[in-house]
Formats: structure tokens, sequence, C-alpha cells
């Protein structure tokens, strides 16, 4: 069995918010589980990981918990965030944008080689 799941958010519209509540529960129940987790965020999900984003969006609406609450629930648990570097581009960002929870950038190359290489199982969302 792996050891370490990495969830993609690459199809997650935080326009939608009852798309974000799925795939970062998913990472608060793995890492409360002590599996490793990664959350890579990329696309459009990308957004999340800026600062000021993710604390104005609820999962459900009228609901007194936000994003960034499940954000820091995951982390808490111990997931990992990560922003994907091209996001930084296209949704005008630089390092000091990102929320503290975000563990930091990756490209491409570091999820083909997680996935080939990594000993561990993958969720795209």
């Amino acid at each position: 069995m792996a050891e370490k799941l990495i969830i993609v958010m690459a199809n997650t519209d935080p326009r939608n918010g009852e798309e974000l509540g799925a795939p970062i529960f998913q990472a608060t129940v793995a890492a409360a589980m002590e599996y490793e987790v990664d959350v890579i965020c990329t696309a459009t999900a990308g957004r999340l990981m800026k600062k000021g984003v993710a604390e104005s969006l609820v999962v459900k609406e009228g609901s007194p918990k936000t994003v960034y609450d499940f954000i820091k629930d995951a982390h808490d648990a111990g997931a990992k965030f990560y922003c994907c570097s091209p996001n930084l581009d296209l949704f005008d960002m630089t390092e000091d944008d990102l929320i503290p929870e975000c563990s930091g950038i990756v490209g491409g190359a570091h999820l083909i080689e997680e996935v080939m290489e990594g000993d561990c199982k993958v969720m795209t969302y």
C-alpha cells in the first residue's frame, strides 16, 4: 500500500464552492490516517493558494466555515498544499501572495516524477 497520496485539484473551480469540499476533506481524512498527503492546486484551483480567495468562499451557502477554514484543518492534520508554478503568472501572484498553509511552488516535472517514480496514489479533482 502506498504511504503517500497526491490530490491534484485541476478541474476544481473556486467559483463553485460545492466543488471544493470533497478534495480538501479527503486530504484531511488521509492526513488524519497518517498518510503523507500533498495537495497540488493547479489551473483554476491555483487561485485557492492566493491570500484572500479561500477566505471569501464557502462550500455550502450559509455555512459559517470558509474554504480557508477547511484548508487550515487539512494543513493542521498534516496535509501539505502546493501551488503549481504557472499559476503565479496566470493569476498575477508572487510567493508573497500565497497563504501561509502553502508549502511551496511545484512545476509539472515534480508531479510527473512523483507519479512515475514515487510510491504514491493520485486522486484528481
